[in-house]
């Protein structure tokens, strides 16, 4: 096995985490969710020699790369969907809970509709906050200032927070 392939695989393993949920949040249908995965991949391999230790982190370079080519994938997508007649998704949704608690998952799929529905830097913004990044983090990732990203979050969260209530006031979750 070449080096590179080595040295790429072993990003996937210890990254595999970010990956997964920029995915579902950038994509909500399995086969888009594996297009765009299939796209970061690509690009991640392209750019793995320009890797450079001493500007950035890898999980740092790794969320830049995940985070535009998904909004990048979904600008395309938009455009794609404007143009064409949607199925109903409840016709082929199937729900596999693979055991664990139906109200969790039921919560969870909710929250990942709520955060798909937020423009393109909130979107980036709360998956990097619950992915545990610091507002400095955050900010340097996204362009932003420290501020910012602090104030966006908790804008965000006050959103998330009221769907829900609603949600749970009218016992639609």
């Amino acid at each position: 096995m070449t080096e590179k392939k080595e040295k790429f695989i072993e990003v996937l393993k210890d990254h595999k985490k970010i990956l997964f949920k920029i995915i579902n949040v950038y994509c909500r249908d399995p086969e888009d969710q594996r297009d765009l995965e299939q796209e970061i991949l690509i690009q991640i391999w392209k750019a793995l020699d320009s890797f450079d230790e001493s500007k950035s982190k890898l999980s740092t370079w790794i969320y830049r790369i995940a985070l535009n080519v998904s909004i990048s994938h979904y600008r395309k997508d938009h455009k794609r969907k404007e143009r064409t007649i949607a199925i109903d998704e409840s016709i082929l949704e199937v729900v596999d809970t693979n055991g664990s608690d139906p109200a969790l998952e039921n919560h969870i799929s909710f929250l990942y509709d709520c955060i798909r529905a937020l423009d393109n830097l909130n979107k980036a913004v709360i998956i990097l906050h619950l992915e545990g990044k610091s507002y400095q983090e955050i900010g340097e990732l996204l362009g932003i200032s420290e501020s910012n990203a602090g104030t966006k979050i908790n804008r965000i969260r006050k959103i998330l927070k009221e769907q829900f209530k609603l949600k749970l006031k009218y016992g639609i979750i």
